[in-house]
């Protein structure tokens, strides 16, 4: 809100442009908001910075009241800005640390030296400073914004795992090159320049602070880059720009709040603006309406993360003070003078405050016993509740500020059900690597080559991810290898081709396995290393057909760690093709073929482990596989991003099996319970005699003595 004075003079305001603008004729409206009357006028303003310089004459402005203020390009007649006016005769300074509340169209000033209130609403972004006197412009008050950033950084746990998730994310496994192959020394220039050490400090400065620096070290003759190196972007101030609108310089100093009238900061050119031995590379986004510096892209969330901190650090004092009220002390013979007050303070502070003697506590001098102080304490009967709320509303606000699609990509544990199925994490994490991540690694990629181009190489760069291939969802037959390279981040000397050749040789050798008409089909899973055994699965499935001494027979001569009675004379599990997801074109060949399979009766063709053991080894052992390697058909599938898998299929014998009681329920949800247990009880200790058993087979409470006395 912008506050005038009902006054004829000129009032100079201060406004930053929401669109970028080239032309300082500007047309003004003022508009009433009781009678509708607007004023419009039409001036000339001025660049200040990153704001827009505005000398406003109005001469009918009435005193209490608001007014909608809008103001247009002349150049295009677009929107530039929007606000309200408040006119009002009394002196407010909102540059100071107050704050100002509207009562009965008054301004009241509120006395806050003594609380602290977090005030979601009222969170401002940080001002641009430009000082007449300097030559730099600073980020906040002394330049301080970027500590003010690392503060949320280090006091929000939510605000931490995320900004380090992302920036982990952003430089995955490092840089490489899709032509790396074709250009061997130029790659080769280009990793000893684009250290990884220093290329990480990039990704996790871009996110934290929203901006980084990159410090270009020539060579002698100045003729090649000699080496790239990271400087803290919080260290640098960028100078005023010039009358073109150019940044030249940035000034370094270690330390910008400490900083003296009589210290100089050192003046850097940025690259490719001067001969100097050393130049500054500065890496931002562009963003609307700011020019000198970037703010974060989870700008909108840094008041939660504030309130994450305060709601902590109201528990950790809880528990500092031992979860107990504050102590009113009472001295009743007379108020001492102000230094006798702060020495009685001192030494009770030195004697009775710590955590071992918790509990705050609070002076009282008083003339007399009659006049001593009394205090009241105010407990909140759900306030448990209330910390919860405002806890759990915290972590949801700063995870959409920073655009998480799911936690579970940052390790974060929540109570949606987004990121316990597999098929949403993987769409979560396909849109979290599209909108999130690649920006911030095209914006890095773009200035290395800059650098690289100084020193003439030429490379196709990207960032090798941390994302498992079959996250990564593209059309392997619409585009070439290196843009498979690219896309994916997945070097492709790393991954299993296959080729029509050895694809031929595998159908040839891969037999289907029909089972006779005494078969009959139970169930069907994915294959996994964390499912259930095959034992399991079938005897909790099937049960054999058996009498009562036939089980037991079963039971007493079989071995302690067998399964007799679940031997595969009566089920047999075999293996099939499956598309697991739908792909963008038609399948491979391979794919295509393995799908299109059929035995004699018209079902899905069905193979043995062995025969597709088999196969892999018959197709590929010849040295046919991609770079020579064996090719694993059960593992690899049609190869580089198939969008299949095998499923494990159960089949029982007719006249030998039954399907179980508890078919039903697994039918039902699909699992089996973790407390169930194929052994019976004591199978593993069956083949031991009583005799040979601890206490020669007595109940654990059995006592030796106590037996005597019996026997007596």
């Amino acid at each position: 809100m912008i506050v005038l004075k009902p006054i004829d003079t000129a009032q100079i305001i201060y406004v930053i442009p929401r669109i970028a603008i080239y032309s300082t004729n500007i047309e003004l409206s003022i508009i009433d908001d009781i009678t509708g009357k607007t004023l419009t006028l039409t001036q000339t303003s001025e660049f200040y910075g990153d704001y827009l310089k505005i000398d406003l004459s109005v001469d009918d402005l009435v005193k209490n009241r608001y007014y909608t203020f809008r103001i247009k390009s002349v150049a295009n007649l677009k929107n530039i800005y929007k606000d309200k006016i408040f006119v009002t005769d009394q002196v407010i300074d909102q540059k100071q640390n107050k704050t100002y509340s509207i009562n009965k169209d008054q301004y009241k000033e509120v006395e806050s030296n003594k609380i602290n209130v977090v005030n979601l609403s009222n969170y401002t972004s940080p001002d641009i400073t430009v000082n007449k006197t300097k030559d730099w412009v600073t980020y906040g008050n002394s330049n301080d914004y970027f500590k003010y950033l690392l503060d949320r950084y280090s006091g929000s746990p939510t605000n931490n795992a995320i900004i380090n998730g992302i920036s982990q994310m952003i430089f995955g496994k490092g840089l490489d090159a899709t032509d790396s192959n074709k250009k061997p020394n130029e790659y080769a220039q280009a990793i000893t320049l684009l250290k990884d050490e220093a290329v990480r400090k990039f990704c996790y400065d871009l996110k934290l602070m929203g901006q980084c620096a990159i410090q270009i070290i020539y060579s002698k003759d100045r003729k090649t880059i000699a080496a790239v190196d990271h400087i803290p972007v919080e260290t640098l101030a960028p100078e005023k720009c010039n009358e073109d609108g150019d940044i030249e310089a940035y000034y370094y100093f270690h330390d910008w709040e400490q900083i003296k009238p009589s210290d100089k900061p050192t003046r850097i050119p940025v690259f490719g603006s001067s001969k100097e031995s050393i130049e500054i590379l500065y890496v931002k986004p562009y963003v609307a309406g700011h020019f000198y510096f970037a703010p974060v892209d989870y700008q909108g969330g840094l008041q939660y993360a504030e309130l994450e901190e305060e709601v902590s650090n109201y528990h950790l004092n809880n528990i500092m003070n031992g979860l107990a009220p504050s102590m009113l002390i009472n001295f009743n013979n007379g108020v001492p003078n102000e230094e006798e007050r702060e020495g009685i303070e001192r030494r009770i502070l030195e004697k009775y405050s710590g955590s071992s003697n918790a509990g705050r506590f609070i002076l009282s001098f008083n003339e007399n016993k009659d006049a001593e102080s009394s205090i009241e304490a105010v407990q909140l009967s759900d306030a448990h509740n209330q910390y919860q709320f405002l806890s759990d509303e915290s972590m949801r606000k700063i995870m959409v500020s920073h655009r998480v699609v799911s936690p579970m990509l940052l390790g974060i544990k929540d109570q949606s059900g987004l990121g316990n199925n597999a098929d949403e994490l993987m769409t979560a994490s396909t849109l979290m690597d599209n909108t999130v991540i690649r920006p911030f690694q095209d914006l890095l990629i773009r200035s290395f080559d800059q650098i690289l181009a100084f020193n003439e190489i030429s490379l196709n760069l990207y960032f090798k991810t941390l994302q498992p291939l079959e996250f990564t969802s593209i059309d392997k037959e619409l585009i070439d290898d290196e843009t498979q390279e690219e896309e994916t981040g997945v070097k492709m000397s790393e991954q299993i081709e296959l080729t029509d050749e050895i694809s031929s040789q595998i159908l040839e050798n891969l037999e289907i396995n029909e089972l006779d008409e005494s078969w009959e089909f139970v169930d069907e899973i994915e294959c996994s290393e964390d499912e259930y055994s095959d034992e399991v699965w079938a005897s909790y499935l099937i049960n054999e057909k058996q009498n009562l001494a036939e089980k037991l027979a079963g039971y007493v001569t079989r071995k302690p760690s067998g399964f007799s009675y679940l031997d595969k004379s009566f089920y047999k599990i075999r293996y099939k093709y499956h598309q697991k997801r739908k792909t963008g074109s038609d399948s491979r060949d391979f794919c295509s073929t393995m799908m299109s399979r059929y035995d004699s009766k018209g079902y899905p063709a069905v193979y043995r482990l062995e025969d597709i053991d088999q196969a892999s080894r018959r197709g590929v052992n010849s040295n046919l596989g991609h770079n020579a390697q064996a090719y694993d058909l059960f593992k690899f599938k049609g190869g580089v991003y198939c969008h299949h898998v095998w499923k494990k299929v159960l089949f029982r014998l007719k006249d030998k099996s039954v399907e179980s009681p508890e078919f039903s329920d697994y039918k039902r949800t699909r699992s089996i319970p973790q407390s169930y247990n194929i052994n019976p009880r004591g199978t593993a200790q069956s083949i031991i005699a009583p005799v040979d058993m601890p206490n020669n087979g007595h109940h654990p409470s059995w006592s030796k003595k106590k037996s005597k006395k019996k026997k007596r």
